[in-house]
């Protein structure tokens, strides 16, 4: 596999190279770092590196602010039509580069093209539903209870917004603060993950060949993430902060923003618990298990970490389940048939290895995996536990990886419980033949998020956010657009 996978990587790289952006993009130019820096870029499924862009500073971060601050006014007084339609063909230019990107979050991210294909569709679909939102900026008007007024409510862009992403999906986490911040009219300053920074500099060559004039869009790769970002937040211009990644990051950049009073909207991380009661349909419950823990090879905030099975059809379930995941080939993302890709980098693959181990230690079972796979690249294989103790680590962390840790229950006062039974609040999932039951358990449960006999929750038309540590605002639907607007109030008589 070791020359196989490395060949076939190195060779489809070679084939997108050649009109790929490497520099920071500011000001609607492509320019090196400040200092000549660079950043190495690692294909996971070989460990090798695949090319290395621009690495920028902080003296970077704050040419973004300037570029974007000076863009401001004339994108927010950009007629909405104008705005919506420079969305609209950025969508359709992504969509027409579908197999390109793709293949590209293969490369760098490395899950499946199955998976990259659909997160690039996903993406997309962003710059669509933020076309059509852009016209949709409704105010209010009313008239005062005392009638001595009238109460009228404008909703104007926020300002300059910058924006953090994470690598588990490169694309998609772009577009979803991209698209709303550009349909309200607000100037942004890009800061995709060190890991994965070729995905956020092509989607920007997208946006400015759909139009999007120069200092409106800036994106600038760094792996100096800390003070790169804490020069965004000091600076009085940057209004907006939207951040996707663990919650011990955003607590220390909500104490940043705090001192200069930044709107925050925080995605951070979850702890998904999957219920299956014994009225569940086995094989929805199984099929959707696969959906919500396998995408993107578990590597999602919204992947299921903790699987809770009524004790009546745990055995069956788990058996079931097993079975599945031992059907999954697992390679290099670019390799036909292959459903299983590697995980991001070697601390990733460490820390899951770790989890499960522990689990194993403390008397839980592997029907599946549990190990780590001779060879290159940072692959671990999809694993099913069963008789994992309810206070084991694993439980209490967010896994990042492929691995289902099973617990059984007996009632539904202790599913709950269980599902209670963390900091997190992001999404849930849970399957029963009872709806009824399922819509009492949907709302006793304490998240933002919850798939009913549905193993995906994300649309771009809903609004996704959490409850607890897992984040503050939402991003998607109309919500989404909200978040870079603010609310201005007119007391005015006639």
């Amino acid at each position: 596999m070791t020359t196989e996978a490395t060949t076939g990587h190195a060779e489809a790289f070679a084939a997108l190279a050649d009109d790929l952006p490497t520099g920071c993009y500011v000001d609607g130019e492509w320019r090196a770092s400040s200092d000549g820096s660079l950043l190495a870029v690692a294909d996971p499924s070989t460990g090798e590196t695949l090319t290395r862009v621009a690495n920028g500073t902080v003296a970077d971060a704050a040419l973004a602010v300037d570029a974007a601050a000076e863009a401001l006014p004339g994108w927010s007084t950009t007629a909405p039509r104008s705005r919506g339609e420079i969305l609209r063909r950025a969508f359709e230019f992504m969509t027409g580069r579908t197999e390109e990107l793709a293949r590209l979050i293969v490369l760098e991210n490395g899950k499946t093209l199955a998976d990259a294909r659909g997160e690039v569709i996903y993406a997309a679909e962003f710059f669509r539903w933020y076309a059509e939102e852009a016209v949709r900026n409704n105010g209010e008007i009313a008239t005062a209870p005392s009638g001595s007024n009238r109460i009228l409510v404008l909703r104007q862009p926020i300002g300059v917004a910058a924006l953090v992403t994470p690598w588990n999906f490169p694309a998609a986490m772009l577009t979803r603060k991209v698209g709303p911040a550009l349909a309200a009219g607000c100037t942004v300053v890009c800061k995709p993950a060190s890991e994965t920074p070729l995905t956020a500099l092509a989607i920007a060559q997208v946006l400015e060949e759909a139009g999007v004039p120069g200092g409106v869009v800036n994106v600038v790769p760094s792996n100096r993430s800390s003070k790169f970002v804490g020069t965004l937040l000091a600076d009085r211009r940057v209004r907006k902060l939207s951040f996707t990644g663990s919650t011990e990051v955003g607590t220390l950049l909500l104490r940043s923003a705090a001192d200069n009073i930044v709107s925050c909207s925080m995605e951070l991380g979850g702890n998904a618990p999957f219920l299956v009661f014994d009225d569940a349909g086995l094989d929805a419950a199984v099929a959707g298990a696969m959906i919500a823990k396998m995408r993107n090879g578990g590597e999602a905030c919204t992947s299921a970490n903790r699987f809770y099975v009524q004790q009546g059809i745990a055995e069956e379930f788990s058996a079931r389940l097993a079975a599945e995941m031992a059907g999954l080939e697992m390679g290099p993302g670019l390799h036909d048939g292959v459903q299983l890709g590697p995980l991001v980098n070697s601390s990733s693959r460490d820390k899951v290895d770790e989890l499960v181990s522990g689990a194993l230690d403390g008397g839980a079972r592997a029907l599946v995996g549990g190990r780590v796979p001779d060879g290159p690249g940072w692959f671990y294989p999809a694993t099913v536990l069963t008789g994992v103790e309810p206070s084991a680590e694993i439980l209490g962390t967010e896994i990042f990886g492929p691995v289902a840790p099973i617990v059984t229950f007996t009632t539904e006062a202790e599913a709950i419980e269980m599902a209670n039974d963390t900091e997190f609040g992001l999404v849930s999932y849970l399957y029963t033949g009872d709806l009824a039951k399922g819509l009492r358990v949907s709302e006793a449960i304490e998240c933002g998020m919850v798939g009913l006999n549905r193993g995906l929750v994300s649309d771009p038309a809903a609004p996704f956010g959490g409850a607890k540590h897992s984040g503050i605002g939402r991003e998607g639907g109309h919500e989404g657009m909200l978040e870079y607007l603010e609310a201005k109030y007119i007391a005015c008589t006639w």
